[in-house]
């Protein structure tokens, strides 16, 4: 009969702190490099085909240098002491994020009838992180809308804050909404899983989401029912904390920590739906 070693009670015990210690940090390193690996092979498509960055320049031009420009000659919106262009930018930038994160689900469409998704279903990395990984490529191709909206503001005279801090937080929340919606737009196309009913959906959804928020007009002149549907919409929070990160004289209606967490949280829940029904496509 053998004895157990003195310091082997003690060396077991090590062993199992050490697994709780040491396994979920070396799991997150991994998560976040193949994250990082999913999000690097997005973005080769955007080199292949570049040309969808000069196109998605042509609705925010025509929202600012129409709709804007229209819209501040009547004053009837009241925009708290700043022009109507100025108040309408950072709803424009959000509106041009919408625009390119709703529809980026379609891609995992045309991924399962090339056969790209049964490989990827079939590698070691975790389904959320596959989400996660397309959610950052939307908000990298997205970046490039801050470029052209920032562009159009100066060339129609509105006043931009330059603050590397105001800078690093537009750009922060350009990424928060492009994944946010992004990663909506996926759980969608796992759902109808046909380009047709995709893009159905996506145009049904565009429209809703943009006028049911604050980006071209403030929540206080809505209509009770509009109010309780805006505070509801992810891209009231987005505009929100645009405006006030943006504009030298912007302000935050609900705070922009509060907007972030709330884009934040609704990104992780839908993170969490999306790993879980991204699978669904392989059937």
């Amino acid at each position: 009969m053998k004895f157990p070693e003195p310091g082997a009670p003690h060396n077991d015990l090590a062993k199992r702190l050490q697994g709780y210690v040491v396994h979920p940090l070396r799991d997150s390193a991994r998560f976040v490099r193949k994250t990082l690996v999913i999000t690097e092979l997005e973005l080769r498509k955007l080199r292949h085909d570049p040309t969808e960055l000069a196109t998605r320049a042509i609705q925010p031009a025509l929202w600012l240098l129409l709709f804007g420009q229209v819209f501040a000659r009547t004053r009837a919106i009241p925009t708290g002491g700043l022009s109507y262009v100025d108040y309408l930018a950072p709803g424009i930038l959000a509106q041009s994020v919408l625009f390119i994160a709703i529809f980026h689900g379609i891609s995992i469409i045309w991924e399962r009838d090339l056969g790209l998704i049964h490989k990827l279903l079939a590698s070691p990395s975790p389904r959320a992180a596959l989400v996660l990984g397309k959610g950052m490529s939307a908000g990298v191709r997205a970046l490039s809308q801050v470029v052209v909206v920032y562009g159009l503001a100066l060339l129609l005279g509105v006043k931009i804050e330059w603050s590397p801090m105001g800078l690093l937080g537009v750009l922060c929340v350009t990424l928060l909404g492009a994944a946010c919606f992004s990663t909506l737009s996926l759980i969608i196309a796992c759902i109808v899983k046909t380009r047709e009913r995709f893009m159905g959906i996506g145009q049904v959804l565009t429209m809703p989401l943009f006028f049911a928020s604050n980006a071209i007009y403030p929540i206080s002149i809505m209509p009770v029912w509009l109010q309780v549907l805006s505070r509801l919409n992810p891209l009231t929070y987005e505009v929100d904390a645009l405006r006030a990160l943006m504009l030298p004289q912007g302000t935050s209606v609900f705070g922009v920590g509060t907007d972030m967490g709330v884009l934040i949280m609704v990104s992780l829940v839908l993170l969490i739906v999306g790993g879980c029904v991204y699978p669904r496509m392989a059937n």
